[in-house]
């Protein structure tokens, strides 16, 4: 099996586990949801990650890594400015 093959079910998987425990806990949150899933492609992209060459497909995961992290550092100002202002 392919790395990106295998990418593509683990985080598949990931998914489907996280969705799980949130309805399990009656707590369904996208921000907490999208932090998982970041955290999930973040660990897969380090795993995936080859020492000397560098595929395209990799190259892309690593944009929407980039994005991510991006959204990521919003979500995490809104909830500093919402601390702040009670």
């Amino acid at each position: 099996m392919r790395k990106k093959d295998l990418a593509a079910i683990v985080i598949a998987i990931w998914l489907v586990i996280i969705s799980c425990f949130m309805l399990l806990a009656y707590r369904i949150d996208l921000e907490i949801f999208f932090v998982l899933w970041l955290i999930g492609l973040l660990v897969i992209v380090e795993l995936m990650d080859t020492r000397f060459t560098l595929p395209p497909y990799l190259r892309y995961i690593k944009y929407i890594v980039a994005v991510g992290i991006v959204i990521f550092g919003a979500i995490v100002t809104q909830k500093v400015l919402e601390i702040l202002h009670r």
